[in-house]
């Protein structure tokens, strides 16, 4: 994968606010990077991811995150019609307990 290093660069700082942006090594930390951007970035983020990463290795990061909001899931299991119970983030939330509201 070829990343072009000023394409991150138009990311909305707000998305990275607590790393230093230019210590990211986009290869290695994919998954990081795509979670956060489709969590919590604008739709030009989402053009720039991608053509960062590509529809494939989008998919396959998002399949693989552990943990994504249940709006950002249904979103991306409907847009690459996927069935949430395929995408790891669902099926560990199932298997966590969560306390009871009294």
């Amino acid at each position: 994968m070829d990343i072009n290093a000023k394409e991150h660069l138009n990311f909305l700082p707000s998305i990275f606010w607590d790393i230093d942006i230019s210590s990211i090594d986009w290869d290695a930390h994919a998954r990081f990077v795509i979670q956060r951007v489709v969590q919590r970035g604008r739709i030009e983020d989402w053009i720039v991811l991608k053509k960062m990463y590509g529809l494939d290795k989008i998919k396959t990061e998002l399949l693989l995150a552990r943990n994504l909001d249940s709006k950002t899931l249904h979103f991306f299991s409907t847009y690459f019609d996927i069935p949430k119970q395929n995408f790891r983030c669902y099926t560990m939330k199932q298997s966590f307990q969560g306390h009871w509201n009294y």
